[in-house]
């Protein structure tokens, strides 16, 4: 079966690109998440639950930066210039995953007083939540259609052969 660019870079050099480029930020929003729902229940903002929500908010979307500012002219670039996409479930998947870098961002922008400067802490994490939500589906539409066999929607692919289970 053929794997998009997106599967193809968390296989190769393993364990270590599955924990650069899927590991530690799914560890991280993962654990904002469900910090979240915490904060969000109790309105609760002062206490080590908000100061590990913070600290792994700032740290993803530093974090995830990084990882968008060498994928982008690593791998995004060069595929883009010699034509080497293999068909839009590839492009929507490394896209979509790229494309966390603004929720994850947005976090830390928000932990970072540099959003939502004139709301109290409630409406902070309004913010804040809205963030997550954003960054759950552009993360799990990276996720689906990079475990699409890229054939499946690339042109001819009804003459596509089946794939074989082992």
């Amino acid at each position: 079966m053929n794997m998009t660019h997106y599967m193809e870079l968390l296989s190769v050099n393993q364990p270590w690109n599955l924990i650069i480029f899927m590991a530690v930020p799914i560890v991280l929003a993962e654990t904002i998440a469900i910090t979240e729902l915490y904060l969000l229940y109790t309105r609760r903002y002062k206490g080590s639950v908000r100061m590990l929500n913070r600290a792994c908010s700032i740290a993803v979307g530093l974090y995830f930066t990084g990882v968008f500012l060498y994928l982008v002219p690593t791998v995004v670039m060069p595929l883009t210039t010699t034509g080497q996409w293999r068909g839009p479930a590839d492009l929507i998947a490394v896209l979509s995953y790229l494309a966390g870098v603004v929720p994850l961002l947005g976090l830390a922008l928000v932990d970072l007083n540099i959003i939502g400067q004139n709301r109290d802490e409630h409406g902070k994490m309004a913010i804040h939540a809205t963030f997550v939500a954003i960054f759950l589906v552009v993360g799990h539409i990276a996720m689906v259609f990079g475990m699409l066999d890229p054939a499946i929607m690339s042109a001819g692919a009804g003459a596509a052969a089946p794939a074989h289970m082992h």
